[in-house]
């Protein structure tokens, strides 16, 4: 069994459980040390039970790779709570794809590549890379110099990992105004562009309401990203308050799909939203928003609601492939 490999399986796992990112750092972090040391001095450093005398291995990263070059099944899986998902079947299966995903070029945790891979390997035909915009600071946005040498980054893993794409995007922030956080000519060359409230989420109704509608105006944006900015879990947060007819309605008359957000401190829009949305005839996006590897497999929790709201697959983009994703 490849060591790299089986740190990296441990840390999907991990993250797939909502373990804390320390620990599941230690895993990525043990995984690209074991990728700079020779196969002949990691086995030898194991046999002389030495390997936490490389940097990033401590003695539960040293116990996986020890068990994987032997060729056990490392002990320390045993020690991770397998937590059921939903399968949000039969949608989950008709998904081509993820249309918001976040590397660490904003505040994901493992790269581009790494990021492109577990979606590929989750089984997604396309994956969107939607990495915050310069505002968010917090989330280390970026800058428009920033986003064109992203874009290098992802026509090199495209001709790396045909057929499998990766389209290019970004979850740019809708300012106070309701204007768009980047380059109106930069936002006209992505992919795709997700468009979210992150700031002054206590805004009043009426100014949040014109705020959100500006947004789904613009003719760069598909997809209007966690509307209500609530959390569901620890202290929580509550939601955003805004006219969500007049919201929704600006999204289907524009061509802006709305937002089933599957993390599950988020699942936003709510069950009462996500089904006025429905009605007013809105299309919609099911979306890990992930920041790590292992989320990319949370689009359970989305599914699940779409099927309680009766959406079915051909009002949700993601089942398209990806050349019908592109086109408006």
């Amino acid at each position: 069994m490849d060591p790299a490999w089986a740190l990296r399986e441990i840390a999907f796992q991990l993250e797939r459980a909502g373990e804390p990112t320390y620990r599941v750092r230690a895993f990525r972090n043990a995984a690209a040390t074991v990728d700079k040391t020779g196969a002949e001095k990691l086995a030898q450093l194991a046999e002389n039970g030495t390997l936490t005398s490389l940097p990033g291995i401590g003695k539960a990263t040293a116990g996986v790779i020890e068990d994987a070059l032997a060729g056990r099944d490392p002990a320390y899986r045993g020690k991770i709570v397998d937590k059921e998902l939903p399968d949000g079947e039969p949608l989950r299966s008709a998904l081509r794809g993820d249309c918001h995903t976040h590397s660490d070029w904003s505040d994901g945790g493992s790269s581009i590549g790494e990021m492109a891979v577990a979606g590929r390997d989750v089984g997604h035909e396309w994956m969107v890379l939607t990495d915050h915009s310069p505002r968010l600071t917090v989330a280390n946005g970026l800058s428009p110099d920033r986003l064109r040498t992203q874009m290098q980054i992802v026509a090199k893993a495209n001709e790396l990992m045909a057929p499998f794409r990766l389209l290019h995007g970004i979850e740019v922030d809708i300012l106070d105004d309701g204007s768009l956080d980047q380059e109106e000519e930069l936002l006209g060359q992505l992919d795709f562009v997700v468009a979210s409230v992150h700031s002054k989420l206590r805004m009043p109704a009426r100014d949040m309401t014109r705020r959100m509608v500006a947004a789904v105006r613009n003719p760069h944006v598909r997809v209007l990203g966690h509307c209500t900015g609530r959390l569901v879990v620890g202290r929580g947060r509550p939601e955003s308050e805004f006219d969500a007819e007049a919201v929704f309605t600006a999204c289907r008359e524009n061509g802006v799909a709305v937002e089933i957000n599957s993390r599950p401190e988020r699942l936003d829009p709510p069950m009462r939203l996500l089904r006025l949305a429905a009605e007013i005839g809105c299309d919609f996006t099911i979306d890990s928003d992930a920041h790590a590897p292992g989320q990319l497999d949370w689009l359970g929790y989305g599914c699940e609601r779409a099927i309680k709201a009766g959406i079915g697959p051909e009002r949700i983009l993601n089942t398209r492939t990806a050349d019908a994703l592109l086109t408006r």
